[in-house]
């Protein structure tokens, strides 16, 4: 991992309770130190909890995290990484059934379409439009957006965390 700091948030959008407690003892193994979530039930989805939580560490911190949340396998969680000098912004989101959206993000946040996938999507359709379409959807990670937002809808006014790693 870089030197760099970069800054981020991470939803847990929903988990089963008896995952909680894993969620912690994941992100505490990368923090080294208390990770502070702070469950609240998700409307959403009766009997789950969430939690958010701002963070700040190393460049890379955000993919960590992320590679070690979604083998819990039975939540949901979107954890974004804010651009640092020299390094793009990037966006992960999970859920139990579509697995690991990653995409690059700009500054304001918004999912950056490589040259090279939107190329990928015009041979892969082979003319045809509605095929376009799909591999777009696709590369910005529409499936996850539309699975996603009742519970980050149901999420306002959750108060907010910080997690510092100390390196």
């Amino acid at each position: 991992m870089s030197s760099s700091i970069s800054r981020g948030v991470l939803q847990i959008h929903s988990a089963p309770q008896a995952l909680c407690p894993h969620v912690q003892w994941a992100l505490e193994s990368l923090s080294r130190g208390r990770s502070g979530l702070h469950w609240v039930p998700q409307e959403a989805a009766p009997g789950a909890l969430r939690a958010e939580l701002e963070w700040a560490g190393p460049v890379g911190t955000g993919a960590l995290m992320a590679s070690a949340l979604r083998t819990l396998g039975k939540i949901r969680f979107e954890i974004t990484e804010e651009p640092s000098p020299g390094t793009d912004g990037s966006r992960w989101s999970f859920t139990p059934d579509l697995g690991v959206f990653h995409a690059t993000t700009d500054a304001a946040g918004n999912v950056v379409v490589s040259e090279d996938r939107i190329r990928h999507a015009y041979v892969n359709s082979k003319g045809d439009p509605a095929l376009v379409v799909n591999e777009l959807s696709l590369a910005l990670g529409e499936a996850w957006d539309e699975e996603l937002e009742p519970f980050r809808l149901a999420a306002e006014g959750v108060p907010v965390r910080w997690l510092h790693r100390v390196s």
